[in-house]
Formats: C-alpha cells, structure tokens, sequence
C-alpha cells in the first residue's frame, strides 16, 4: 500500500467508518480478502492442520465441478455465482488465486451489465494483480452508466493516486459534482454530493492541500448540516495539523449528529492525542509550496 493511500485511507476515512456511512469499503473487496489471509491462517492454527487442508481440498473440489458444469453450459449464472464464492473463499484460506477470480468476475459482469457490483469486483481484483490500465477500463464502464457509484468512484480515484495523477483524480471529483444536481433530477439519489465533496476533501489532503480541503469539506458541511461525515473529517484534518482547540467542538458536533453505534468512537478520536506537525508551507494547485 502506497503512503498516499495509506494516509488518506487511514488517517482520514477508516479511521472510524465514514466509509460505513458512504455506503462501501475504501479498500477493495479483493484485497481485503487477500490481506486477511494471515489473519485466517493464524486463526486456523486454533484448529487441526488437517482440517484447513480439508476445507481447501473441499473446495477445490467442488470448483472444479462447477466448471465441469460451466464447460457444457458457459453462460449458466448460478453455477458462476457459485464459482466465484468458493474462489473467494479458498482465496480467504491462503490458496486459490486472483487471476481465476478474474476470469469468473469478467464472464460475471458480461453477462450482467446492469449490475455494477461485478464490474466493480473485476476492476479491484485486476487492481490488485497490478493490471492498472484493465483496471481503470472496468472503473469507466460503470461510471459511463452511473457517475455516482461511489465505490467505482473511490476506485478510481485510489488508482489515479496510485499512479501519481492527483489532478486527475481531483477532475474526476468535480466533473462529478458539476453533473450531481441534474443526475440526481433524472435520478434522485444517484449522486451522494455530501460523500463525493468528502472524497475530494481526502484528495486535496493526501495532497497537503489543507485550505483546499477544509474548503471542501465546509461545502459539504453546507450542503447538509445534519450529516456527521464532514464534520468528522474537519476535525480530524484540523486535529492532525495540531489544531486541537478548533477540533474539539467539532467531535462535539460529530458525536451529536452522528447514530449511537459511532459515538464512542468518535469521543475516542477525540481524545487521542496526536504529534504536532511540523509547520510545512501548503501546496499550492500546481504542486508548489504557496
């Protein structure tokens, strides 16, 4: 994981679970099964060796029945369906591999356009094998049909950082948001403007564009005064610059509005003590210290 991503994943977002309110997973459903492939190992070790053997050699097994099936019935939906869960969950046990994933996840999302969740699958996956440009591919494909689906959104937006385009990223946000209004009036809802200005704030602070941020964030904060996301991540940008005075009423505010499953958490956030920074001039647009 790049330290762009890192910080902006970390620090910003996953910190608490903005990302549950956005809807979905900053990370990618793909590598997360990936990363978590230490955790299920050690967890295994509670139990006998021969039994992960035997869950890893069940699977198997029954994959490769289903492709038996898939060789005389290609397009049969519920046989790929059944495909990629044991792909995915012998993956989660340390075997299987990506590349198969993929070729399940492009038949899969061929054959159901309509339905996003597979192109969007296909394109963390081709992601996570480095395949940067198929990657992107599948991230425009869903955003053609729906500009506002936040996790092709956030994919993109991840890939263009990993790729060092930080402008391109910070284009795609606000051609996005230049749209949401007459998107949301042929389909309401489509364009969740509060979490895309939220995505755009994160840009500008992996970028240290701290004014550029806050900026953002104080529109979405605007835009609906009732959401605690914006709040939150005010205060958490203005907490990390050392500003922890301005940051308290903040969380106040943040843990008022927000449900009753976040509010410890948010008062936890709070009252973690973080370094104080540094001073560094801000970057400017282009790049340059301002």
């Amino acid at each position: 994981m790049s330290e762009v991503r890192n910080r902006w994943i970390v620090k910003i977002i996953l910190v608490l679970a903005i990302v549950a309110f956005i809807g979905v997973s900053m990370l990618p459903i793909i590598q997360a099964l990936s990363d978590g492939q230490g955790s299920s190992q050690n967890s295994a070790t509670a139990q006998s060796n021969s039994s992960v053997s035997n869950q890893k050699s069940k699977l198997a097994n029954e994959i490769q029945g289903l492709e038996i099936v898939l060789q005389r019935e290609p397009n049969n939906q519920a046989t790929l369906r059944s495909l990629l869960e044991r792909q995915l969950q012998l993956l989660q046990l340390g075997a299987g591999n990506l590349q198969s994933i993929i070729e399940t996840l492009e038949k899969l999302a061929k054959l159901n356009p309509e339905q996003t969740k597979y192109a969007v699958l296909l394109a963390q996956a081709k992601q996570q094998v480095n395949d940067k440009e198929g990657a992107a591919q599948a991230y425009r494909s869903v955003l053609e049909t729906k500009p506002g689906n936040l996790e092709a959104l956030q994919g993109m937006v991840m890939l263009l950082l990993e790729q060092k385009r930080p402008e391109a990223a910070i284009g795609l946000l606000q051609d996005t948001l230049s749209k949401a209004t007459q998107a949301n009036k042929i389909e309401p809802g489509s364009v969740d403007i509060v979490a895309v200005q939220l995505l755009l704030g994160n840009v500008h602070t992996s970028q240290k564009r701290y004014g550029q941020a806050l900026a953002a964030y104080d529109m979405a904060i605007k835009n609906n005064k009732q959401d605690f996301r914006p709040v939150l991540a005010k205060a958490m940008l203005l907490k990390e610059q050392g500003k922890s005075d301005e940051a308290k009423p903040l969380f106040s505010t943040a843990a008022t509005l927000a449900p009753a499953q976040y509010k410890d958490e948010i008062n936890k956030q709070a009252n973690i003590s973080v370094p104080t920074p540094k001073s560094s001039p801000e970057k400017g647009k282009d790049g340059k210290s301002e």
